[in-house]
């Protein structure tokens, strides 16, 4: 038996949930409703958390026991269809899988009107206010394989399907089973067809100029220049329908100079190019538009180009359980088939690695990470065309060379440069993991080769990079307080507040220096408190502080 993970779509229970009469059916019911609003998934009972299978040897000596549970769970749910078994592992171990289908066009939902969704690993109960964005994902996904036109096969641009076909069969992506089917197998492998007719996927990537124009939400894309007044000086319309998605991602990429930009930097009597904008990201954040779009909302793509900027708008929210905080880790697919097609064809990157290369390319290059907003009808994602510093390039492309980092690696030593120093929490912040385990993950081997070094314990832990390397590559940093010493910091303290007594600790930080931790401050405040150095008064964020004149014992 292979590896099993609990992820979206797969979750394992011990056999001693079912306690008999005391079995918690509604929370069994509670998954199931989740999983069959999200993509299905399967259930195992029988499996620990931390196994890859049963017990050898385990029996489910009630044969009648997924009988039991069917029952208990159908009486509980609405809209949801699970089918129960008995399976057999390879070691002989018995255990029970509940499989649960996804559910297309409705909402599932408990017998007592609650409504949950599968986001990662997790169960989350969908809110009132956001039921009409899990409809809208619902309908995308029943989008893609409507074939309410009735256009026959015959209909399809020869053209266009022909460069579909060809394409697929040079993709190393594709497998050379899929490649050895016939044109209609591989049209309808694709869902581009269905039952001789196209789909609106179909029509979408070879359907004629005539018939996509007709579709209800067809893509269209606007590409316009700002210049430093912010006044449109350039505008590239691609809105007439001619053009599928792979030749609307084309001609965002060869016919806008800008990507083209770059910027000299020197490294001794070498030059080194950085892209103002890499190409890379260019045609992942048009990809992305392009494929997770809500294709059932009206709206064009705007790619907006200013002086210091570049912003990608596309219509609709990010797909649900997807967060401007998640983003880099979480993965939701809004047209699955489309997806499908598009990271086949090696349009983008796999499922849940977008992001990923979009902040490797711009901390590797030693840009700032990109600003994502996601609004009541479009997200928006903000590309910054400034690199922070020359010094920053430089150590990114030494230490990506010499230590031929990974992708995720170069992300965590990009967001460390940056900084300067930055604590455990504001890095599982930035990375949104949830537990230290998670970040030391994305930390991989930075701490081995001491490209990164630490000080502090557990939640205190500060990341650095090793002065050793900086002096080695003659690096030249701003100064700041960041990794100022215990000693050095009271001192400036106790010099703060004798000019500026009865302050509070927001006036004191903002004095001697906002990049410094607020809870390293008020760490040393609560130990010169406690030696008697200073004085207090008021509670909490309205606590003053003042030096104690009285001699201290």
């Amino acid at each position: 038996m292979y590896e099993l993970l609990e992820t979206g779509n797969i979750e394992k229970k011990s056999l001693r949930f079912i306690k008999a009469k005391n079995t918690d059916w509604s929370e069994l019911a509670k998954d199931c409703v989740a999983m069959a609003n999200a993509a299905g998934g399967l259930i195992y009972l029988g499996i620990e958390d931390d196994a890859d299978s049963p017990p050898s040897g385990q029996r489910i000596t009630d044969r009648q026991l997924p009988e039991t549970i069917q029952k208990n769970i159908s009486r509980r749910i609405i809209n949801v269809q699970i089918a129960v078994t008995i399976d057999v592992a390879e070691n002989t171990g018995e255990y029970i899988s509940i499989e649960i289908f996804r559910n297309t066009q409705t909402i599932a939902s408990t017998t007592d009107g609650r409504y949950y969704v599968r986001v990662s690993d997790q169960c989350r109960p969908v809110p009132p206010d956001e039921m009409a964005r899990l409809a809208a994902d619902k309908n995308a996904f029943v989008w893609e394989i409507q074939t309410a036109r009735k256009l026959s096969i015959d209909n399809a641009d020869p053209l266009k399907k022909k460069q579909f076909l060809t394409d697929i069969r040079n993709s190393d992506r594709v497998s050379s089973f899929i490649k050895e089917k016939s044109e209609s197998e591989l049209l309808e492998y694709y869902l581009f067809t269905k039952d001789e007719f196209l789909t609106n996927l179909g029509i979408l990537w070879i359907g004629k100029r005539e018939d996509r124009a007709t579709m209800l939400y067809a893509p269209a894309i606007q590409i316009i220049r700002y210049d430093a007044q912010e006044q449109k000086v350039w505008k590239l319309v691609l809105d007439d329908y001619s053009n599928n998605p792979k030749e609307l991602l084309e001609k965002v990429l060869d016919d806008v100079p800008d990507w083209s930009e770059s910027l000299e930097i020197s490294d001794g009597i070498f030059r080194k190019n950085i892209p103002m904008y890499p190409i890379e990201v260019v045609r992942e954040l048009v990809a992305n538009a392009l494929v997770h779009r809500t294709y059932t909302t009206r709206g064009d793509i705007f790619i907006n180009i200013f002086r210091d900027r570049f912003e990608v708008h596309s219509p609709g929210r990010l797909p649900y359980g997807v967060t401007p905080a998640n983003i880099l880790h979480q993965s939701v697919r809004r047209n699955e088939q489309l997806s499908k097609v598009f990271y086949d064809l090696g349009l983008m990157e796999k499922e849940g690695s977008g992001y990923d290369l979009i902040y490797s390319q711009l901390l590797g290059n030693g840009k700032s990470t990109p600003t994502i907003e996601d609004s009541n009808d479009r997200v928006t994602v903000s590309v910054s065309k400034q690199i922070v510093s020359p010094e920053i390039v430089k150590l990114m492309d030494k230490a990506s060379r010499e230590f031929q980092l990974r992708q995720k690696e170069i992300i965590t030593l990009g967001l460390i440069a940056q900084n300067h120093t930055i604590g455990t929490l504001e890095l599982t912040k930035i990375l949104n993991q949830n537990n230290e385990s998670g970040t030391r993950y994305w930390l991989g081997r930075l701490l081995d080769v001491k490209l990164v070094l630490t000080k502090g314990k557990t939640r205190g832990t500060q990341y650095y990079v090793n002065p050793e390397f900086l002096r080695k590559m003659d690096f030249k940093s701003k100064t700041d307080l960041v990794t100022i010493e215990d000693h050095r910091l009271e001192e400036l303290i106790f010099k703060d507040i004798s000019e500026y007594p009865n302050s509070g600790l927001g006036e004191i930080h903002e004095r001697i220096g906002p990049e410094i931790n607020p809870r390293k401050i008020n760490r040393i405040i609560k130990k010169m408190k406690r030696q008697g150095v200073l004085l207090s008064e008021g509670v909490n964020r309205w606590t003053l502080y003042s030096i104690n004149t009285k001699p201290v014992k």
